[in-house]
């Protein structure tokens, strides 16, 4: 019986996101309708894209799981600052100059923004060869985390199918409706998720195993040898750890393409104001739930990590702690919050390699309606190869997508943030705090022979380069014409 109900939750929750595609086809027609959705979204459905395109199956299976353990209550601040730092600066801050600057450049995609900013088109080049390269492996992630709950409740159904059937359902919906597609599910998804997050946390905090929160801090204080770092509001001898983890997932979205983009289309005016507000509140549901939920990971598996290693912490915890039902609306939460997150990223990728490679140098005649249609292919290819990545299962989900949000984010954010608000930033400012930025990220994860442990170093490292070197390099090198400069603010 639980077993049916918890097929019949997904079936219809299935049938809902592809009739939202369907739905959506009629208004995909134009580049700027499928791209960007008119450019003309209200607070809600702008936050709720925001909110959902930033947790998806990584933070509750992979972080969670993992932080939850390690760093125990401590973790949750890892949610506090993605609401704040994350969502609500992020909105005040960069939104508003975002939105007024690519509709004044024409952009539709990052790589573009960079283009028009910097008048540079091999910048554009660069950036879009990173996103396709970087940000595949970070949607493979994304399935991975997925499987293993799927897993975990449907044990006799292998763990591809369920990777099948996110590839398949995502690629339909997001082919034939395009961006506007993927607003309206991921407003029914953050409903989804809210609901789901309040459900989860009451049943594991009430469960016998725990018995409350004070009882439950109290466990955690007791576990042999590293009880004082999990009931320490500061992450104890990790606290470094967990600082990094509060930088590389909360700034790293302000460098993020696909985060970014959420700006492109939102309405002016006092709709940013409220969907900074929005997006800050279900943040603090949803990422800060998470983590909570995490700390107690080692009550219920008494203290010992899984064989399958911390990518199975959470499945196993919440299948022993939740109702049949629960459970169903558990598998809808992180499918939701997966599918998001792999509908924007694949956006992502795809308009970067049509819109500034293939028809930005390659193919500047190409029509409005082939530009859609390739689009189009191209959401589907992107869903395929990822999903070929993560058939492989690699180690570990959360290294796999720290190091891609690292290296993306790390080669970005300088030029990114620096461009929307300094006239005095150069091309060989901005080329210096990409490559720099990049290098800072990738050349020690080799080295390192890409070691989970210092992901988050790498990535915050890199971040921070960016950051300084961008306005660092800007002074002593040739700045644009007043001009130039006149075009891009005024």
């Amino acid at each position: 019986m639980d077993t049916i109900i918890n097929t019949g939750i997904l079936v219809l929750y299935i049938l809902l996101m592809a009739g939202m595609g369907i739905y959506c086809m009629r208004k995909t027609n134009s580049v700027e309708g499928f791209l960007l959705g008119g450019r003309n979204l209200g607070p809600w459905l702008s936050a709720f894209a925001y909110g959902t395109s930033f947790f998806s199956a990584v933070i509750f299976i992979g972080y969670a799981g993992k932080n939850g353990w390690n760093l125990g209550i401590s973790a949750v601040w890892i949610g506090i600052a993605n609401a704040i730092i994350g969502c609500l600066v992020s909105w005040l801050l960069l939104a508003k100059r975002t939105r007024r600057m690519t509709h004044k450049l024409n952009s539709k995609t990052m790589p573009e923004f960079f283009e028009g900013r910097y008048a540079d088109k091999g910048m554009k080049i660069f950036c879009a060869i990173i996103i396709f390269i970087f940000l595949t492996p970070y949607a493979a992630s994304v399935y991975m985390g997925l499987s293993y709950l799927f897993s975990a409740v449907f044990p006799t159904i292998p763990y591809i199918w369920w990777m099948v059937i996110m590839a398949v359902l995502t690629a339909l919906y997001l082919s034939l409706g395009g961006y506007m597609a993927t607003v309206l599910t991921d407003f029914i998804q953050g409903i989804i998720m809210i609901i789901g997050i309040i459900l989860v946390i009451y049943f594991v905090m009430s469960h016998d195993v725990v018995g409350g929160l004070q009882n439950g801090l109290a466990q955690l204080a007791a576990t042999e040898k590293v009880g004082a770092d999990l009931t320490s509001w500061y992450g104890g001898k990790n606290w470094f750890n967990l600082l990094s983890l509060v930088v590389l997932t909360s700034l790293g979205t302000w460098g993020l393409p696909q985060m970014i983009h959420k700006f492109y289309t939102v309405k002016e005016g006092g709709t940013i104001k409220q969907a900074a507000i929005i997006s800050t509140v279900f943040a603090l549901l949803i990422g800060g739930g998470a983590y909570f939920i995490g700390a107690f990971g080692r009550l219920f598996l008494n203290n010992t990590v899984p064989a399958e290693g911390f990518d199975a912490v959470m499945p196993a915890m919440l299948n022993g702690a939740l109702p049949s039902v629960v459970m169903g609306v558990l598998l809808v939460l992180i499918l939701s919050a997966s599918m998001s997150t792999l509908s924007s990223v694949v956006m992502t990728s795809s308009s970067s390699v049509t819109i500034d490679l293939v028809k930005g140098h390659f193919a500047p005649n190409m029509s409005e309606k082939d530009t859609v249609g390739l689009m189009r292919i191209l959401c589907v290819v992107f869903v395929m190869l990822s999903f070929s990545i993560a058939a492989f299962k690699p180690k570990e989900i959360i290294t796999l997508m720290s190091f891609s949000w690292g290296t993306v984010a790390g080669t970005f954010i300088g030029p990114y943030i620096w461009g929307l608000y300094s006239k005095r930033i150069t091309r060989v400012g901005a080329w210096s705090g990409m490559i720099l930025g990049f290098l800072t990220s990738i050349v020690p994860a080799v080295v390192s022979g890409f070691h989970a442990q210092y992901a988050p170093t790498f990535g915050m490292c890199a971040m921070l380069v960016s950051l300084i070197i961008t306005p660092l390099v800007s002074l002593y090198t040739p700045k644009y014409g007043d001009e130039f400069i006149k075009g891009i603010f005024e």
